[in-house]
């Protein structure tokens, strides 16, 4: 293989690796637990934080504190598994890239 086509191939695998990327900062990734949903994009800006005050009671702050916490994190993890499944072809393997 000659280096122009290698200069080629690897520039076709940067822009497939920028397209993937810029899919993966578009979506939007959930988090529900009990009375706390937290929303975030993919490029990991948190968007809405939602509280359902029926079931909450002023002694419940810091259980509410705890679950936004828990929430944030778990949304967190789900755009590390999304962006690990989608550029692991680009990657091979090698966390922490994105």
């Amino acid at each position: 293989m000659n280096i122009q086509a290698m200069m080629k191939q690897a520039q076709k695998l940067q822009k497939d690796m920028m397209n993937t990327k810029k899919q993966i900062d578009e979506m939007t990734f959930t988090s529900k637990k009990e009375f706390v949903e937290i929303v975030v994009s993919g490029d990991r800006e948190v968007k809405s934080v939602k509280i359902n005050k029926e079931n909450l009671d002023g002694e419940d702050i810091e259980m509410l504190e705890d679950l936004i916490l828990v929430c944030v994190n778990d949304a967190m993890d789900q755009i590390e598994a999304v962006t690990e499944q989608k550029m692991g072809k680009f990657t091979h393997g090698m966390p922490g890239l994105f």
